[in-house]
């Protein structure tokens, strides 16, 4: 899976430096994909971080070019 950052994220990316890829690839990994409610294409994870405990949101974007799946961070905070 390669992840590639939307302009906004790299924006966002500054004020929240907590927020690695690693930490992004687990919580799509570990999440159902909620589609969201506002665009058809966009999707939406949930998950529990396991180190610290807090719910972390990421809201991506899928595209599938020549058999290999891209993902287009649109942005991720944490809930709570």
């Amino acid at each position: 899976m390669k992840i590639e950052d939307s302009y906004h994220w790299k924006k966002q990316k500054e004020f929240r430096p907590e927020i690695t890829n690693d930490l992004i690839e687990l919580c799509i990994e570990n999440s159902k994909r909620l589609i969201d409610r506002k665009w058809e294409e966009v999707f939406n994870a949930l998950a529990r971080i396991p180190p610290s405990g807090r719910i972390l949101k990421v809201v991506y974007k899928e595209f599938y070019k020549e058999e290999s799946k891209s993902i287009k961070i649109l942005t991720a905070y944490w809930l709570n």
